[in-house]
This record gives C-alpha cells, structure tokens and sequence, in this order.
C-alpha cells in the first residue's frame, strides 16, 4: 500500500540531543541609566537542534543559525505575551528561502529550502554566508500581535550576512537604531560549536557621549565566535559591551527549539483541500502522510480516516 505525501508547515515539540552546553538563554537589560537597552543570547542549542533536524551543511549551517539567532533577538524585543513573529529572508543564494518562527515565550522553529549547501571559505577565511543567502533578495517580517491582521514589514537585503540585514529591518521598519551581531560556529562534521548574538538598541534622548563610547567598545569587540568560544555567557557578552556598573538586567528567558504541530492540526489541513483530491488519496494511495517542514516528523492517516475527514467535509 503506498500513501499520498504533502507537507505541512507546523511543528512538534523536540528533545536535544547529543552534546549539551547549558540550556540556551537570552538577557534584556538597560544600559546606561536606560539610554540603551541591551540584549543577548546564547542560541547554541538551538541552532545545533536545527542543524540535526533539517540535516544543514556548514554554508547552510552557518546562514540558518544566524537567522535563528537574530529572530530569538527580535522577538523578545517586538513582541510580548502570546504575540509571534516569523522571518522570511528571500535570498538568491542556494540556501533559497530560509524561514524562522520566534515567540515572546523564547519557542524557536524554522526551515530552510536548500540544507545541503557548502561553499569555499570567503576572502576572511570564514564561512561564506553572503554566499549562502546572496545579496539580492528581501528579509521579511511577519508580526501577529494579536490583532485582526499581522504586520508585515519588508527591506531589501544589503548584505547577506545576515546581522546588518537584521539591522537594517529594525531601523527602516521597526524605526528603532539598533546594532545587531550574530555568529554561528560550525564544525568540519557539520555539527554546531557555538551560536550566540546581541542587539543594542539607542532609546530616544541617548547622549552623543554614551554613542560614541559604545561605537569604541563594539570596535574593540571580539568576535561572537571567539567570546563563545571562550565560554563568554549572556551576561558576560552586555558587561564586555557596556561594562556591569552600567547594566541593569531586567528579564532572562530560555531559548529553545519548540515546534507544535499535531495529528489534529495536520488533519484540519488536510480537510481544506477539495473533495477531489480527498477522493484520490482514498482511491488511489489508500492513505496518507504529512510531514511537518520545521521538524520532519511524519503523521500517517489511513483509509478509514480520510474517508472521515471526506464524510465530514460533505457535511
């Protein structure tokens, strides 16, 4: 018995596996009596659970662990309670699109259109991400906050490193002058090393002497890769940019990869399609299996089922 094949953009909730670092967080704090608010995170398990599920060569590692990081950023920036967030970064690099989910409750998901990309080192002998994404295309924000429509804010990609496409989002759309770096450490097997990034946003009134000083802090700023490495923390990464005196933590939240797809929500897609194809599956395939995109679990329905789902369509 063979079974028609669709897939569905949902989720399931995963367990890590593998080698464990501590459990990924992100630290929101003030900086500077509230000139700047402050914000980092250590994605690593994160990112090396999606590297796992949707099996990313290190090219495609690399660009999906930043977009990744960069959502869990934004998202406890934008939004808050129950609100969510998708990023769609439409490249013409071989990763294609690269899609990530982010909620104000720190649940990360996403996919990608092409994992199996690896490429040569760029000049700086790094991972060429630019590559991987490319430089033409859009980086799309999607916000449901809640309301009757979501808010979709769209920029052209200007770099396709990814954090200064980021950035740019937030101070043409979002209005908010933001920096924003991300990084993702990727083994020769392709696994995940490190994945972590910060956001430092100017509130209104920040004093010229305060921007120039941290403008010279980021200048002499390690790279992410190098203060993961070197087992920097959250909060160590904020005291490095502002120093501890100036930071005032307001909130930690836990990141983690956290999809939630079901049988019964798989099922309610599959009662949107017509009759007709219903039939087919009935007829011909005798069944039928989804498979999610952000997680790849896989949900079965037999014949008996769709001929349910087909009885209470007709109804």
């Amino acid at each position: 018995m063979k079974s028609s094949v669709f897939y569905c953009y949902y989720g399931i909730n995963i367990s890590l596996r593998g080698e464990k670092r501590m459990a990924d967080y992100l630290i929101k704090v003030l900086a500077y009596s509230g000139q700047l608010r402050i914000y980092a995170v250590d994605s690593t398990e994160t990112v090396r659970e999606a590297q796992k599920i949707h099996d990313t060569w290190s090219a495609a590692t690399a660009a999906f662990g930043r977009a990744i990081t960069a959502t869990s950023l934004l998202s406890q920036s934008l939004l808050k309670d129950d609100n969510k967030m998708t990023a769609k970064i439409m490249g013409d690099g071989p990763t294609g699109t690269i899609v990530v989910d982010g909620t104000a409750k720190g649940e990360i998901k996403g996919y990608l259109h092409e994992p199996h990309v690896h490429l040569p080192l760029n000049d700086r002998k790094k991972i060429d991400v630019k590559g991987a994404v490319g430089s033409n295309g859009l980086l799309e924000i999607t916000k449901d906050l809640g309301l009757k429509t979501p808010f979709t804010g769209q920029v052209p990609i200007i770099s396709g490193e990814l954090g200064e496409d980021f950035t740019y989002y937030m101070a043409k759309s979002e209005q908010i002058p933001s920096s924003i770096g991300v990084s993702v450490f990727v083994n020769k097997d392709n696994s995940v090393k490190t994945a972590g990034g910060f956001m430092i946003q100017v509130m209104p009134g920040a004093s010229e002497e305060v921007l120039k000083e941290i403008e010279q802090k980021i200048a002499k700023l390690p790279a992410i890769s190098v203060m993961m490495a070197e087992n920097y923390t959250p909060e160590d990464m904020i005291y490095r940019i502002c120093g501890k005196e100036n930071a005032q933590i307001l909130s930690k939240i836990n990141i983690n990869y956290n999809c939630d797809c079901s049988k019964e929500r798989f099922a309610k897609s599959l009662a949107s399609i017509s009759p007709a194809d219903l039939r087919m599956m009935i007829e011909e395939d005798h069944g039928a299996e989804a498979i999610c995109q952000f997680c790849k679990k896989r949900y079965f329905f037999t014949e008996d089922e769709l001929k349910k789902l087909l009885k209470d369509i007709q109804n």
